[in-house]
C-alpha cells in the first residue's frame, strides 16, 4: 500500500519532539544543579561584592568596585604570591612523587598490593583528620618526627610557628594527602600500557630511564596532565589544612587566598562578604587564567590514544 509522503513527515515530527522532551528531562537535574550551585552563586558574588555591609553581614548600600579598589594594596600581592608559592610547592611534588612511586608498584612482586594500599590510604583521610594528625605529629612536646631528628642529631624546627617552616609544613601535608589519588591515577595509566609496545621498543633497543622517557611517559601523559590539573584545583582550594594548622600564621605567613576569603567572610564573626566575594572573584579569574594556560600549553604535549 502507498503512503503519502506527507504522511511519513506527520508520524515523524512527533516522535522528534518526544526525544526532544525526553532528552531534556534527563538533563534537568544537571541543570538544576547548575544553577542552583554554579551560575547563582556567581551571581551572588557579583552583586555581595558591589555592596556594603552591616555588623551582620546584610547586604546594604552600593558601594561600586570599592572592594575591588581595597584589593589593590601591597598585602593583598602578598596573598596573591603566598598562593601561587603553595600551588606550585603543592603541584610539583604531588605529581612527581606519586609518579616515582607508581612506575615500581606495577610490578608484579609479593607484597606490592600491601604497598600501594599504604601509599593510597591518605586519599581515603578527610583535611581535617589529616591536619589534626599531623599537628599531633609535629607537636614539639610528643612529636616523633622531632625525636628521629633528634637522634641523629639534628634541632628540631618549631614546624608551624617559624615563618620559615610554616608554610613548608602545610604543603609537606598537602602533598601527602593528594599523593594517594594522583597515585591510583598514574599507576592506572602505567597499568594500561601496552606491553607489546614496550617489547617492541626494547627490540629497538630503548631499554631502562630512556624507555621511560621515551615511550612511557607519552602514554600516560593523560593521566599525568588529570593529576596536574586536580592537584592545581586541590592546591588553589586549600582551606582547612590552613586553617587547623596555622590559622593563616605566622604574621599572616601561610596566608593563602581562600583562607583570606574564608577570614572576611567567617572568622570571628567578620561578615565582610563584600570583601570575600570580590576576593572570590579574583580566585574565580586566577583559577580561569591558570586553566587557559594548562589547556592551552600543557594539553598540547599530552598523546591521546
Amino acid at each position: 500500500m502507498h503512503r503519502p509522503p506527507g504522511g511519513i513527515r506527520r508520524t515523524a515530527r512527533p516522535a522528534r519532539a518526544r526525544e526532544a522532551a525526553l532528552g531534556l528531562l534527563f538533563t534537568l537535574p544537571g541543570l538544576a544543579g547548575l544553577g542552583v550551585f554554579v551560575i547563582f552563586p556567581l551571581f551572588q558574588a557579583v552583586y555581595l561584592s558591589t555592596r556594603g555591609n552591616d555588623i551582620l553581614g546584610n547586604p546594604t548600600r552600593s558601594v561600586g568596585l570599592r572592594h575591588f579598589h581595597e584589593l589593590l594594596t601591597p598585602a593583598f600581592g602578598t596573598v596573591l604570591w603566598q598562593t601561587l608559592v603553595f600551588t606550585v610547592l603543592v603541584v610539583v611534588p604531588g605529581v612527581l612523587l606519586p609518579l616515582s612511586l607508581a612506575a615500581p608498584m606495577t610490578q608484579r612482586l609479593p607484597g606490592m598490593r600491601i604497598f600501594r594500599t599504604a601509599f593510597a590510604l591518605p586519599f581515603a583521610y578527610s583535611v581535617s583528620a589529616a591536619s589534626v594528625v599531623w599537628l599531633i605529629m609535629l607537636n614539639p612536646g610528643v612529636s616523633p618526627v622531632n625525636w628521629v631528628l633528634g637522634l641523629v642529631g639534628l634541632p628540631a624546627p618549631n614546624w608551624t610557628t617559624e615563618p620559615g617552616w610554616a608554610m613548608a609544613t602545610v604543603v609537606g601535608v598537602t602533598v601527602w594527602m593528594v599523593s594517594g589519588f594522583n597515585l591510583l591515577v598514574l599507576a592506572a595509566g602505567l597499568a594500561g600500557v601496552d606491553e607489546e609496545v614496550l617489547e617492541a621498543a626494547r627490540i629497538d633497543g630503548a631499554t631502562g630511564p630512556r624507555q621511560f622517557v621515551s615511550i612511557v611517559l607519552p602514554l600516560i601523559s593523560p593521566s599525568i596532565f588529570f593529576a596536574v590539573v586536580t592537584t592545581t584545583l586541590t592546591a588553589l582550594q586549600a582551606l582547612g589544612q590552613v586553617q587547623i594548622m596555622t590559622d593563616g600564621g605566622p604574621n599572616g605567613h601561610t596566608r593563602t587566598l581562600v583562607y583570606s576569603i574564608f577570614d572576611n567572610a567567617f572568622h570571628n564573626n567578620n561578615s565582610n562578604f563584600g570583601l570575600a566575594s570580590a576576593q572570590g572573584l579574583v580566585l574565580l579569574v586566577v583559577g580561569v587564567l591558570i586553566a587557559v594556560v594548562q589547556f592551552g600549553v600543557l594539553e598540547r604535549r599530552v598523546h591521546y590514544r
